[in-house]
């Protein structure tokens, strides 16, 4: 399937399903807006400096349980392609840090992760529903962007980051 199809055929489904359109045209070949976020390491990570790599920037929610479910799939990859130039930036949405803490208690996982507790950034990524994933290309631009998750989209997480790790 062509660029230009796939990206028509997202678009009416999400038009269908009433989700706004304009996210997703944005988000394609358009520059991933930048932020500056404190992360559970301590410090303050930013956008702007893993240019030159594929960034997979993945907003939750500690009772969010697609996320419970994704985020597990989402560390294997990690670990598969972070050589290659591929890093993940999860940004938690809790106004409570504490319940974010609890829930990499029960599911742990290697890559970043930075807290938007009055989200801002979520709010400029036009974030709709738990989990919303977007994948930043080696240049900063949005390439691809999921809302929610089921089972089988680490495939298309897969094939995206394989895509953008090559180029």
């Amino acid at each position: 399937m062509t660029t230009a199809l796939r990206t028509l055929t997202l678009t009416l489904t999400l038009a269908l399903a009433g989700l706004p359109v304009a996210a997703v045209a944005e988000a394609i070949h358009t520059p991933a807006p930048d932020f500056t976020l404190a992360s559970r390491e301590g410090g303050n990570v930013r956008l702007e400096d893993h240019r030159g790599e594929v960034v997979m920037v993945n907003f939750w929610a500690s009772w969010c349980g697609p996320c419970r479910q994704e985020m597990p799939l989402m560390n294997a990859l990690y670990h598969k392609y972070r050589d290659l130039g591929f890093t993940i930036l999860a940004v938690n949405v809790d106004e409570d840090r504490a319940a974010a803490q609890r829930f990499l208690d029960a599911v742990p996982v290697d890559y970043p992760i930075l807290y938007d507790p009055d989200s801002t950034v979520s709010e400029r990524y036009e974030v709709q529903a738990m989990p919303t994933t977007v994948m930043v290309d080696r240049d900063g631009n949005a390439r691809y962007v999921h809302y929610g998750y089921q089972p089988g989209y680490e495939d298309a997480y897969e094939q995206q980051i394989r895509e953008l790790v090559r180029e």
